[in-house]
């Protein structure tokens, strides 16, 4: 749903907080992240936030946090039952784990564009310091010179080259093109002052 992704994203950070409750009923209660006292209800897809009627088909944040967090309880219960079919009962009582955080935004990053076998791709490294990153950048650079190695700069064709090719400009050193009308072809490019060359 990429015209959601804000609200997505906001959707996230409310679950990895703890702000949404999941009733037994199958609604859910969603904490404001603007208002601490306040608590938007999610009933049967319908959420009671002045948002829900303009979001882009009432996606809400609420009503998405409500929907990743049952999800998740979904998922985590369907991964226990598993784990607890193949695993033996521990000695000692297991300690819970400390709450999640949500994972803090890289302080630098930098996103490298190159050509890997024939493909453009992008890379983006994420640090915590520039002399990470920068370290990141100088191994990533390493592999891909061994990867795809650099082809040597495609030449400039000469001037004999230039004069074989139809409708080259000498004068400005590049391709026109061709027109026709009334029976008759030429071959010009326009310039920057918005005047036309024929060439020569």
């Amino acid at each position: 749903m990429p015209e959601c992704s804000g609200r997505v994203d906001s959707a996230v950070k409310i679950v990895l907080a703890g702000d949404v409750e999941l009733l037994a009923d199958g609604t859910a209660k969603v904490a404001s992240q603007s208002n601490g006292t306040t608590t938007y209800h999610v009933v049967n897809g319908e959420c009671s936030c002045k948002d829900f009627t303009k979001a882009p088909h009432s996606f809400c944040k609420h009503r998405l946090s409500a929907a990743i967090a049952r999800r998740a309880q979904e998922l985590t219960k369907a991964k226990l039952a598993d784990t607890n079919d193949h695993a033996e009962v521990p000695s000692q009582p297991v300690q819970p784990d400390a709450p999640t955080l949500p994972l803090p935004e890289a302080p630098v990053s930098i996103t490298l564009k190159a050509t890997l076998h024939g493909h453009e791709v992008m890379v983006t490294l994420r640090g915590v310091d520039f002399a990470s990153v920068k370290a990141q950048v100088e191994q990533a650079s390493e592999w891909l010179k061994v990867q795809a190695p650099a082809q040597p700069p495609a030449q400039s064709p000469g001037q004999a080259d230039r004069w074989e090719r139809p409708g080259w400009c000498s004068k400005h050193n590049l391709q026109m093109t061709q027109n026709h009308k009334n029976g008759r072809s030429w071959w010009s490019h326009r310039l920057a002052d918005g005047t036309w060359c024929k060439g020569q």
